[in-house]
């Protein structure tokens, strides 16, 4: 295990991510650009306070990144490349865009540090509890470096490619997931028009051959109750269902579905404005269809 960790980024997926890392044992030197998030993780997390990025790296065997973007994680890592020790291994834990972390490892494999990218699946609660499931992309023996410390973070652990396959894996996902829980909001909707009611009909989806994470996750907990609170913003799926769109044009793999799917998400992100939960597209549902599942 190594005795040394920078984690970067402590928001609401980070913060509990790195706590599971401390609880296992692991000194965690934690950086938030919100100094209030550093300062509640070293207070009651039990990590090592920082001020800076460069003072978070310092010395630092392994560095983990849980960014909201590729493109953040480029230029915090490089603004802090001179503090970088000769010999660490990054973990990009973003969900990110392949050819950007690509472009990154060009950056630092000449001056001896390593990366691989650990996108992760399964939310707030997951993550408190170090249930994650974590798709790791890169060099075998760099992931094999990094998975005592995945580990303490996940219950499944998935090597799936080169660099970035992990990233491509997870927007692909996230894909899945979005297209299920549109229709079944959608199926929703067209049950109630007709006369059924929208929790038995959950009940029979969760029994039958329409059963998938959101009927059994999210419609009831976050769609029926009205909270909408599930902890993952509906900007950040829109991200990855734009990953993997420009995944699919890299590649030239036709996807119509998909296309329609990430438009639909996305027009919701405009109507709902910034901050809206991913499990509020269900108001945008609703508003298309002109009624109301409550």
């Amino acid at each position: 295990m190594p005795e040394r960790v920078a984690f970067i980024g402590l928001g609401n997926m980070g913060y509990p991510m790195a706590k599971q890392l401390v609880d296992g044992g692991v000194e965690v030197a934690g950086y938030d650009v919100d100094p209030n998030r550093s300062g509640a993780f070293a207070r009651h997390a039990g990590g090592k306070k920082v001020e800076s990025v460069e003072q978070a790296v310092r010395q630092s065997d392994i560095v983990i990144t849980m960014l909201p973007g590729s493109k953040l994680v480029e230029e915090t890592i490089g603004s802090a490349k001179n503090a970088l020790t000769r010999g660490a291994l990054l973990i990009d834990m973003t969900s990110g865009i392949p050819m950007v972390t690509r472009r990154l490892a060009d950056f630092l494999n000449p001056v001896g540090i390593s990366i691989i990218d650990a996108p992760v699946s399964g939310g707030v609660a997951r993550a408190q509890t170090g249930d994650l499931s974590i798709m790791t992309g890169g060099d075998p023996a760099d992931c094999g470096r990094a998975d005592p410390l995945l580990r303490l973070m996940g219950s499944t652990i998935t090597h799936v490619g080169a660099l970035g396959a992990g990233q491509a894996m997870k927007a692909l996902n996230n894909l899945v997931s979005a297209g299920g829980f549109l229709i079944g909001v959608e199926a929703l909707l067209i049950g109630k028009r007709f006369g059924l009611e929208p929790s038995k009909m959950v009940d029979v989806f969760n029994t039958s051959t329409g059963m998938n994470n959101s009927t059994q996750k999210k419609l009831r907990q976050f769609v029926l109750s009205r909270t909408f609170n599930a902890g993952f913003s509906l900007e950040l799926m829109v991200k990855d269902l734009s990953i993997a769109l420009e995944i699919a044009r890299d590649g030239d793999a036709t996807a119509p579905f998909s296309a329609l799917c990430r438009e639909m998400w996305s027009g919701a992100s405009k109507s709902l404005g910034p901050g809206a939960d991913h499990t509020a597209m269900a108001v945008f549902s609703e508003q298309l269809a002109g009624m109301a599942l409550a």
